[in-house]
């Protein structure tokens, strides 16, 4: 591709290099490892996103961000050694295309090289300004039909998750990792719920595209839009749970809670030979 648009620069973050994006709304990063958008900071907020302090460094999985979890979720569908959530988020990934708008928003486009006994491309477009833009589109190059599972699996940074409430849930079932049930949820998400309390791993079914993230004591509304996508992922492993994840502080859990568009569990997506599925998220903050 040709140079690099004015205001995109490379940089050490965290340990990561990344693409430093700077617009006259807001500062991003990207690693191209794994594609995986690590940092959003609208004008006015501190990071939308959360990053562990801890986490490994590329070539292994970074922890936090925005991983894409593709062609499959978690190992859904797969033998027991496969690599938890897919290759996408372990592969270094191209830049294909570089713009600036002309409103000062910046678009990037990746592509995903293929992969031997894959038969999907894959590519991303990233539009950075007022809010962050991601889509993945996948397309089936294949002879026969390919069951597809997949997840932005965004990590938002909280002030206290114990104190963090999450609408647009109200009234969906949804699968608990935990028990292994089937459950329906009573009013908005928290970690409070009596019936899970301190922890959460639940997919919901059926739901809409529109979820608020309320974080009372960063004093902010996190608004996550989704498209392409009949199921939501809510995920924070809670005290106990972090103990046991060595890129994962103590007390990391506290500062993130997991909202992820997703196609898993019963929402698989059935690819026809030729057919194309687009995944993508709209991120936004205001004031709460």
């Amino acid at each position: 591709m040709n140079a690099l648009p004015d205001g995109v620069t490379r940089e050490a973050w965290q340990g990561i290099d990344v693409l430093r994006v700077e617009t006259p709304f807001s500062v991003a990063r990207l690693s191209l490892h794994g594609a995986q958008v690590l940092s959003f900071v609208p004008t006015g907020f501190d990071d939308l996103l959360w990053v562990s302090p801890t986490t490994a460094l590329p070539p292994k999985a970074i922890r936090g961000g925005v991983p894409v979890c593709w062609p499959y979720f978690g190992r859904q569908g797969q033998p027991d050694d496969a690599p938890q959530h897919g290759h996408a988020r372990l592969s270094r990934w191209p830049l294909t295309d570089a713009r600036r708008e002309a409103d000062g928003g910046v678009v990037l486009k990746l592509a995903l090289p293929l992969r031997d006994g894959v038969p999907l491309e894959l590519q991303m477009s990233l539009h950075i300004g007022r809010e962050l833009r991601q889509s993945i589109d996948t397309l089936h190059r294949g002879e026969a039909p390919y069951r597809l599972t997949q997840a932005l699996h965004t990590y938002f940074h909280v002030a206290d998750a114990m104190q963090v409430r999450v609408t647009g849930l109200d009234g969906l079932r949804y699968d608990d990792k935990y028990d292994g049930g089937t459950h329906v949820q009573s009013g908005d998400w928290s970690l409070h719920d009596p019936r899970d309390p301190g922890r959460s791993d639940r997919i919901y079914a059926g739901t809409g595209h529109r979820f608020d993230l309320l974080d009372p004591a960063g004093g902010r509304r996190i608004r996550l839009d989704t498209f392409g996508s009949r199921s939501l992922v809510v995920w924070n492993p809670g005290e106990a749970g972090a103990r046991g994840m060595a890129d994962l502080p103590d007390a990391g859990w506290r500062n993130f809670v997991c909202l992820e568009a997703a196609n898993a569990s019963d929402d698989a997506i059935e690819l026809e030979p030729g057919q194309r599925h687009r995944l993508s998220h709209v991120i936004s903050a205001a004031v709460l």
